[in-house]
């Protein structure tokens, strides 16, 4: 993975910022990308030859043409009325699209993300799932677009509240969850034990994983082995359950360092370490950063 070259929301930013027109249809910070005018032509030259890491989600509507890209090393092809997901560190490669390809497009932060949804996360958007593809009616598409809009609308005001912008995230994600949950519905019977089991996992680490870092306690909660529970995660994500637990612990720390006033020793208490030590060689292990380098 850290041989790939990667397009990250700041680098977008870049790319746009150098054609007026797009710029004027498009919405861009670090940690938020909303793009009411998907424009191909500004990042093709990022996408061909080979692939490219994506650090944070994306959603994507097509509205006109059709594109066949190769995404988390499959060759896919998208067409009019598509809903496209990527996750957090997919990876994209430009391989054929039509001339007309346009679209509507969102980008968000794993921090955006979990201050936008809190504790309960969308089944759709539980890391079970790298990427997926629905196909939209046209009324779906419709409120999709309408959501989309208010959404690039308020953050175009000089004076948009953050609380709103939080929401309208929330509300458009999960919406895609309710469409992607009716699909899933048909495809449930299918599903493995493990699968489930690793949903349900998913859903235990956004929840505890303050207060709780040990594999442990998780199998305990699915009552199966911590054994057990590590070969059912590797095999359905290709990631250790241990990786899955210190990723939703970094994030939440990020959040509080990002977004709240507390003390280091405050959110250390908060997150359960046993000191400042052990949080800021945890932090340090997984960001290149301390705490306070992170926060300034």
């Amino acid at each position: 993975m850290a041989e790939l070259r990667q397009l990250n929301l700041t680098q977008l930013k870049q790319l746009i910022e150098g054609n007026d027109e797009a710029a004027a249809n498009n919405y861009i910070t670090r940690n938020l990308a909303v793009a009411r005018d998907v424009r191909l032509s500004l990042i093709k030259d990022q996408l061909v030859d080979q692939p490219t890491l994506m650090p944070e989600m994306r959603i994507l509507l097509i509205k006109n043409g059709w594109a066949t890209p190769i995404i988390n090393m499959m060759e896919r092809r998208f067409e009019a009325g598509d809903l496209v997901f990527l996750g957090s560190n997919g990876i994209l490669q430009y391989k054929d699209a039509s001339a007309d390809i346009q679209g509507i497009g969102l980008s968000i932060s794993d921090e955006l993300f979990s201050l936008a949804i809190g504790n309960r996360i969308p089944r759709a958007f539980d890391g079970h799932l790298r990427d997926f593809q629905l196909h939209l009616e046209p009324a779906q598409q419709e409120f999709l677009d309408q959501l989309h809009l208010m959404l690039y609308q308020h953050l175009k005001q000089p004076d948009g509240s953050s609380q709103v912008t939080l929401h309208l995230v929330s509300a458009l994600l999960w919406y895609v969850d309710n469409l992607w949950s009716r699909q899933e519905q048909t495809d449930r019977k299918n599903q493995s034990r493990e699968q489930r089991l690793f949903a349900d996992f998913i859903q235990l680490v956004s929840e505890f994983a303050p207060e709780h870092h040990t594999i442990d306690f998780y199998a305990s909660r699915l009552c199966i082995t911590p054994r057990y529970l590590s070969t059912v995660v590797k095999q359905a994500s290709g990631r250790s359950a241990k990786q899955w637990i210190d990723e939703a612990l970094v994030t939440r720390i990020k959040i509080d360092l990002l977004h709240t006033q507390k003390p280091i020793t405050r959110i250390c208490d908060d997150m359960n370490f046993p000191n400042p030590s052990f949080l800021t060689k945890f932090f340090k292990r997984m960001t290149g950063k301390t705490p306070s380098h992170f926060r300034h």
